[in-house]
Protein backbone atom coordinates (compact mmCIF):
# COMPACT_ATOMS: atom_id res chain seq x y z
CA UNK A 1 0.00 0.00 0.00
CA UNK A 2 1.27 3.46 -0.88
CA UNK A 3 2.03 5.90 1.93
CA UNK A 4 -0.63 8.64 1.89
CA UNK A 5 0.10 12.30 1.29
CA UNK A 6 0.33 14.57 4.31
CA UNK A 7 -3.22 16.01 3.98
CA UNK A 8 -4.72 12.55 3.54
CA UNK A 9 -2.72 11.18 6.45
CA UNK A 10 -3.90 13.99 8.74
CA UNK A 11 -7.50 13.25 7.68
CA UNK A 12 -7.04 9.56 8.54
CA UNK A 13 -5.52 10.44 11.91
CA UNK A 14 -8.53 12.62 12.71
CA UNK A 15 -10.91 9.82 11.75
CA UNK A 16 -9.12 7.31 13.95
CA UNK A 17 -9.05 9.60 16.98
CA UNK A 18 -12.74 10.39 16.53
CA UNK A 19 -13.55 6.67 16.36
CA UNK A 20 -11.47 5.73 19.39
CA UNK A 21 -12.67 8.62 21.57
CA UNK A 22 -16.23 8.31 20.20
CA UNK A 23 -16.54 12.02 19.56
CA UNK A 24 -16.40 14.46 16.68
CA UNK A 25 -12.94 15.63 15.67
CA UNK A 26 -12.11 19.16 14.56
CA UNK A 27 -8.73 19.37 12.85
CA UNK A 28 -6.95 22.71 12.42
CA UNK A 29 -3.98 22.44 10.03
CA UNK A 30 -0.92 24.50 10.91
CA UNK A 31 -0.72 27.30 8.38
CA UNK A 32 1.87 29.76 7.15
CA UNK A 33 2.21 31.27 10.62
CA UNK A 34 4.11 28.13 11.62
CA UNK A 35 5.79 27.36 8.33
CA UNK A 36 8.79 25.63 9.97
CA UNK A 37 6.73 23.75 12.52
CA UNK A 38 6.99 20.00 13.01
CA UNK A 39 3.35 20.05 14.12
CA UNK A 40 1.05 19.54 11.14
CA UNK A 41 -2.33 19.98 12.81
CA UNK A 42 -4.06 20.60 16.11
CA UNK A 43 -7.08 18.37 16.69
CA UNK A 44 -9.86 18.83 19.23
CA UNK A 45 -11.56 15.50 19.91
CA UNK A 46 -14.24 15.64 22.58
CA UNK A 47 -12.50 17.08 25.62
CA UNK A 48 -8.99 16.40 24.32
CA UNK A 49 -6.59 18.45 22.23
CA UNK A 50 -3.81 16.80 20.24
CA UNK A 51 -0.84 18.42 18.53
CA UNK A 52 -0.20 16.01 15.67
CA UNK A 53 3.08 15.60 13.80
CA UNK A 54 2.94 13.40 10.69
CA UNK A 55 6.07 11.61 9.56
CA UNK A 56 6.15 9.35 6.51
CA UNK A 57 8.76 7.06 8.13
CA UNK A 58 8.57 5.46 11.58
CA UNK A 59 12.25 4.53 11.91
CA UNK A 60 14.32 5.18 15.02
CA UNK A 61 16.29 7.92 13.26
CA UNK A 62 13.16 9.71 12.11
CA UNK A 63 11.30 9.48 15.42
CA UNK A 64 14.26 10.09 17.69
CA UNK A 65 15.12 13.42 16.11
CA UNK A 66 11.46 14.50 16.09
CA UNK A 67 10.39 13.88 19.68
CA UNK A 68 12.12 16.84 21.33
CA UNK A 69 10.85 19.30 18.72
CA UNK A 70 7.28 18.01 19.00
CA UNK A 71 7.29 18.32 22.78
CA UNK A 72 8.70 21.86 22.66
CA UNK A 73 6.19 23.02 20.05
CA UNK A 74 3.30 21.37 21.88
CA UNK A 75 4.21 23.27 25.06
CA UNK A 76 4.28 26.51 23.06
CA UNK A 77 0.89 25.79 21.49
CA UNK A 78 -0.56 24.92 24.90
CA UNK A 79 0.74 28.16 26.42
CA UNK A 80 -0.31 30.53 23.63
CA UNK A 81 -3.42 28.95 22.10
CA UNK A 82 -4.96 26.45 24.55
CA UNK A 83 -4.23 27.75 28.07
CA UNK A 84 -7.45 26.19 29.35
CA UNK A 85 -6.11 22.62 29.25
CA UNK A 86 -3.34 20.22 28.36
CA UNK A 87 -2.38 19.62 24.74
CA UNK A 88 -1.19 16.07 24.03
CA UNK A 89 1.79 15.70 21.68
CA UNK A 90 1.14 12.91 19.18
CA UNK A 91 3.32 11.50 16.40
CA UNK A 92 1.60 9.72 13.51
CA UNK A 93 3.37 7.46 11.01
CA UNK A 94 2.45 4.73 8.52
CA UNK A 95 3.98 2.09 10.82
CA UNK A 96 5.85 2.70 14.07
CA UNK A 97 9.03 0.66 14.49
CA UNK A 98 9.93 -1.07 17.75
CA UNK A 99 12.66 1.40 18.68
CA UNK A 100 10.46 4.40 17.84
CA UNK A 101 7.74 3.02 20.13
CA UNK A 102 10.21 2.75 22.98
CA UNK A 103 11.52 6.26 22.41
CA UNK A 104 8.02 7.76 22.43
CA UNK A 105 7.11 5.92 25.64
CA UNK A 106 10.35 7.02 27.28
CA UNK A 107 9.69 10.70 26.53
CA UNK A 108 5.94 10.71 27.16
CA UNK A 109 4.84 11.32 23.57
CA UNK A 110 1.70 9.62 22.25
CA UNK A 111 1.79 7.90 18.87
CA UNK A 112 -0.40 6.09 16.41
CA UNK A 113 0.20 4.49 13.07
CA UNK A 114 -2.09 4.08 10.11
CA UNK A 115 -1.55 0.32 10.28
CA UNK A 116 -3.77 0.29 13.39
CA UNK A 117 -1.34 0.42 16.32
CA UNK A 118 -1.29 3.14 18.96
CA UNK A 119 -0.14 4.22 22.41
CA UNK A 120 -2.00 7.30 23.57
CA UNK A 121 -1.81 7.87 27.32
CA UNK A 122 -2.74 11.17 28.98
CA UNK A 123 -5.00 12.33 31.82
CA UNK A 124 -8.46 10.95 31.05
CA UNK A 125 -7.45 8.85 28.05
CA UNK A 126 -5.69 5.53 27.53
CA UNK A 127 -5.53 3.89 24.09
CA UNK A 128 -3.28 0.86 23.62
CA UNK A 129 -3.43 -1.05 20.35
CA UNK A 130 -0.76 -3.46 19.16
CA UNK A 131 -0.12 -6.42 16.90
CA UNK A 132 -1.25 -4.98 13.55
CA UNK A 133 1.25 -5.68 10.75
CA UNK A 134 2.87 -3.01 8.62
CA UNK A 135 0.45 -2.16 5.81
CA UNK A 136 2.98 0.09 4.09
CA UNK A 137 6.00 -2.12 3.43
CA UNK A 138 7.95 -0.63 0.57
CA UNK A 139 9.30 -2.76 -2.23
CA UNK A 140 13.00 -2.68 -3.04
CA UNK A 141 15.97 -1.89 -0.87
CA UNK A 142 15.49 1.20 1.33
CA UNK A 143 18.05 3.96 1.41
CA UNK A 144 20.15 3.54 4.54
CA UNK A 145 23.39 4.70 6.06
CA UNK A 146 23.81 1.30 7.70
CA UNK A 147 24.80 -0.92 4.79
CA UNK A 148 27.72 -3.21 5.78
CA UNK A 149 30.55 -0.95 4.63
CA UNK A 150 28.71 2.26 5.48
CA UNK A 151 28.24 0.99 9.03
CA UNK A 152 31.96 1.45 9.58
CA UNK A 153 31.25 5.19 9.80
CA UNK A 154 28.61 4.74 12.49
CA UNK A 155 30.72 2.28 14.43
CA UNK A 156 33.68 4.68 14.44
CA UNK A 157 31.53 7.61 15.56
CA UNK A 158 30.10 5.51 18.42
CA UNK A 159 33.57 4.40 19.42
CA UNK A 160 34.56 8.10 19.75
CA UNK A 161 31.21 9.81 20.51
CA UNK A 162 32.54 13.16 21.73
CA UNK A 163 35.21 13.73 19.10
CA UNK A 164 34.26 15.50 15.84
CA UNK A 165 35.72 14.02 12.64
CA UNK A 166 36.05 15.50 9.18
CA UNK A 167 34.85 13.29 6.35
CA UNK A 168 38.45 12.77 5.28
CA UNK A 169 39.39 11.62 8.78
CA UNK A 170 36.44 9.22 8.81
CA UNK A 171 37.42 7.81 5.43
CA UNK A 172 41.02 7.22 6.51
CA UNK A 173 40.06 5.73 9.88
CA UNK A 174 37.54 3.28 8.43
CA UNK A 175 39.04 2.42 5.06
CA UNK A 176 35.98 3.71 3.21
CA UNK A 177 36.59 5.84 0.12
CA UNK A 178 35.83 9.54 0.50
CA UNK A 179 32.95 9.56 -1.98
CA UNK A 180 31.06 6.81 -0.18
CA UNK A 181 31.90 8.37 3.18
CA UNK A 182 30.37 11.63 1.97
CA UNK A 183 27.13 9.87 0.99
CA UNK A 184 26.87 8.05 4.31
CA UNK A 185 27.51 11.23 6.29
CA UNK A 186 24.93 13.10 4.22
CA UNK A 187 22.31 10.44 4.98
CA UNK A 188 23.07 10.48 8.72
CA UNK A 189 22.88 14.27 8.70
CA UNK A 190 19.62 14.21 6.74
CA UNK A 191 18.16 11.87 9.36
CA UNK A 192 19.17 14.32 12.08
CA UNK A 193 21.35 11.90 14.04
CA UNK A 194 24.72 13.58 13.56
CA UNK A 195 25.66 17.25 13.81
CA UNK A 196 28.35 19.30 12.10
CA UNK A 197 30.48 21.96 13.77
CA UNK A 198 31.69 25.23 12.25
CA UNK A 199 34.77 23.49 10.85
CA UNK A 200 32.63 20.91 9.06
CA UNK A 201 33.51 17.99 11.36
CA UNK A 202 30.71 15.68 12.51
CA UNK A 203 29.81 13.75 15.66
CA UNK A 204 26.67 12.01 16.94
CA UNK A 205 23.87 14.33 18.01
CA UNK A 206 22.81 11.66 20.48
CA UNK A 207 24.88 8.43 20.56
CA UNK A 208 21.94 6.48 21.98
CA UNK A 209 19.76 7.51 19.06
CA UNK A 210 22.48 6.65 16.55
CA UNK A 211 22.91 3.21 18.12
CA UNK A 212 19.13 2.63 18.18
CA UNK A 213 18.82 3.62 14.53
CA UNK A 214 21.53 1.15 13.59
CA UNK A 215 20.15 -1.64 15.77
CA UNK A 216 16.74 -1.29 14.19
CA UNK A 217 18.07 -2.33 10.76
CA UNK A 218 21.05 -4.50 11.77
CA UNK A 219 20.68 -8.12 10.66
CA UNK A 220 23.12 -10.65 12.11
CA UNK A 221 21.86 -13.33 9.69
CA UNK A 222 23.50 -11.42 6.83
CA UNK A 223 26.82 -12.78 8.11
CA UNK A 224 27.86 -16.32 7.23
CA UNK A 225 27.32 -18.37 10.37
CA UNK A 226 28.65 -21.91 10.78
CA UNK A 227 27.03 -23.61 13.78
CA UNK A 228 28.62 -26.63 15.37
CA UNK A 229 29.73 -28.38 18.52
CA UNK A 230 33.03 -28.64 20.37
CA UNK A 231 33.28 -30.71 23.54
CA UNK A 232 34.01 -28.50 26.56
CA UNK A 233 33.20 -28.36 30.27
CA UNK A 234 31.65 -24.89 30.18
CA UNK A 235 31.11 -21.89 27.97
CA UNK A 236 34.18 -20.13 29.32
CA UNK A 237 36.32 -23.27 28.85
CA UNK A 238 34.97 -23.59 25.30
CA UNK A 239 35.81 -19.97 24.45
CA UNK A 240 39.38 -20.23 25.73
CA UNK A 241 39.91 -23.64 24.15
CA UNK A 242 38.82 -22.41 20.72
CA UNK A 243 40.67 -19.10 21.08
CA UNK A 244 43.87 -20.95 21.99
CA UNK A 245 43.42 -23.24 18.98
CA UNK A 246 42.97 -20.29 16.63
CA UNK A 247 46.03 -18.59 18.10
CA UNK A 248 48.12 -21.73 17.53
CA UNK A 249 46.94 -21.74 13.92
CA UNK A 250 47.78 -18.01 13.61
CA UNK A 251 44.15 -17.21 12.68
CA UNK A 252 42.97 -13.73 13.61
CA UNK A 253 39.62 -13.85 15.41
CA UNK A 254 37.41 -11.98 17.87
CA UNK A 255 34.64 -13.11 20.20
CA UNK A 256 31.22 -11.50 20.14
CA UNK A 257 27.76 -12.11 21.63
CA UNK A 258 27.39 -13.82 25.00
CA UNK A 259 31.00 -14.96 25.14
CA UNK A 260 32.33 -11.44 24.63
CA UNK A 261 29.85 -10.02 27.14
CA UNK A 262 31.15 -12.52 29.70
CA UNK A 263 34.75 -11.51 29.03
CA UNK A 264 33.92 -7.78 29.10
CA UNK A 265 32.06 -7.77 32.38
CA UNK A 266 30.92 -11.21 33.55
CA UNK A 267 27.39 -10.21 32.59
CA UNK A 268 25.97 -13.77 32.45
CA UNK A 269 27.11 -17.33 32.13
CA UNK A 270 26.72 -18.80 28.66
CA UNK A 271 26.76 -22.03 26.71
CA UNK A 272 27.06 -20.71 23.13
CA UNK A 273 30.27 -18.95 22.06
CA UNK A 274 30.38 -16.85 18.89
CA UNK A 275 33.65 -15.98 17.19
CA UNK A 276 34.28 -13.84 14.11
CA UNK A 277 36.83 -15.10 11.58
CA UNK A 278 38.11 -13.06 8.61
CA UNK A 279 37.41 -15.89 6.15
CA UNK A 280 35.73 -19.27 5.97
CA UNK A 281 37.66 -21.82 8.06
CA UNK A 282 39.41 -24.66 6.25
CA UNK A 283 38.58 -28.28 6.93
CA UNK A 284 42.02 -28.68 8.55
CA UNK A 285 41.29 -25.82 10.95
CA UNK A 286 37.88 -27.25 11.86
CA UNK A 287 39.51 -30.61 12.55
CA UNK A 288 42.17 -28.98 14.71
CA UNK A 289 39.39 -27.32 16.73
CA UNK A 290 37.47 -30.64 17.00
CA UNK A 291 34.54 -28.78 15.46
CA UNK A 292 31.58 -30.93 14.44
CA UNK A 293 28.99 -29.08 12.37
CA UNK A 294 25.58 -29.56 13.98
CA UNK A 295 23.05 -26.72 14.10
CA UNK A 296 20.75 -28.46 16.61
CA UNK A 297 23.31 -29.10 19.30
CA UNK A 298 25.54 -26.13 18.48
CA UNK A 299 27.59 -24.50 21.20
CA UNK A 300 29.99 -22.69 18.85
CA UNK A 301 29.20 -20.24 16.09
CA UNK A 302 32.02 -19.43 13.68
CA UNK A 303 31.02 -16.23 11.91
CA UNK A 304 32.47 -14.81 8.69
CA UNK A 305 31.26 -11.17 8.61
CA UNK A 306 29.72 -9.50 5.58
CA UNK A 307 32.19 -6.67 6.15
CA UNK A 308 35.53 -6.59 7.93
CA UNK A 309 34.43 -3.47 9.80
CA UNK A 310 33.22 -5.72 12.63
CA UNK A 311 36.88 -5.94 13.66
CA UNK A 312 37.11 -2.17 14.31
CA UNK A 313 38.06 -1.66 17.94
CA UNK A 314 39.04 -5.27 18.66
CA UNK A 315 40.91 -5.52 21.96
CA UNK A 316 42.34 -8.27 24.15
CA UNK A 317 40.38 -8.72 27.36
CA UNK A 318 41.45 -11.34 29.89
CA UNK A 319 43.52 -13.05 27.24
CA UNK A 320 40.74 -13.20 24.60
CA UNK A 321 40.27 -11.03 21.51
CA UNK A 322 36.83 -9.36 21.64
CA UNK A 323 35.03 -7.03 19.26
CA UNK A 324 34.13 -3.55 20.50
CA UNK A 325 31.19 -3.37 22.96
CA UNK A 326 29.10 -1.59 20.30
CA UNK A 327 29.41 -4.64 18.04
CA UNK A 328 28.79 -7.01 20.95
CA UNK A 329 25.58 -5.13 21.77
CA UNK A 330 24.29 -5.37 18.20
CA UNK A 331 25.08 -9.07 17.89
CA UNK A 332 23.52 -10.03 21.21
CA UNK A 333 20.04 -9.36 19.84
CA UNK A 334 20.43 -12.38 17.54
CA UNK A 335 21.76 -14.75 20.18
CA UNK A 336 20.00 -17.35 22.37
CA UNK A 337 19.74 -17.83 26.13
CA UNK A 338 19.53 -14.53 28.10
CA UNK A 339 21.15 -12.52 25.32
CA UNK A 340 18.63 -9.65 25.21
CA UNK A 341 18.81 -9.16 28.95
CA UNK A 342 22.59 -9.21 28.70
CA UNK A 343 22.43 -6.61 25.91
CA UNK A 344 20.55 -4.22 28.20
CA UNK A 345 23.07 -4.76 30.99
CA UNK A 346 26.02 -4.28 28.65
CA UNK A 347 24.56 -1.07 27.25
CA UNK A 348 23.89 0.31 30.70
CA UNK A 349 27.36 -0.51 31.95
CA UNK A 350 29.62 -0.04 28.91
CA UNK A 351 27.79 2.28 26.51
CA UNK A 352 26.81 5.24 28.64
CA UNK A 353 28.76 7.72 26.48
CA UNK A 354 30.09 9.59 29.51
CA UNK A 355 33.52 10.17 28.04
CA UNK A 356 35.08 10.51 24.62
CA UNK A 357 38.20 8.58 23.71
Amino acid sequence: MDIPSQPKAIHEVAERLAEWVDADCQAFPIGASRRDSQIDAVMRVGGFVFAVAWKSVGSAASIGSLIRKVREETEEIETTEYPEGRVVPLIAVPFMGRVGRGRCAEHGVAWLDLSGNARVIAPGIRILMDGRPNRYKQQGRPSTAFAPMGSRITRWLLMHPNRPFTQRELARATGVDEGYTSRVVAKLEQDGIIIRNDAGAVRPRDPDLLLDAWREVYDFTKHQVMRGHVAARSGDALLRQVSDGLNRASVFHAATGLAAAWILGRFAGFRTASIYLPEEPSSDLLEALSFREDARGANLWLVVPNDEGVFQGVSVRNGVHCVHPVQVYLDLHAHPERARDVARELRSDRLRWRTGD
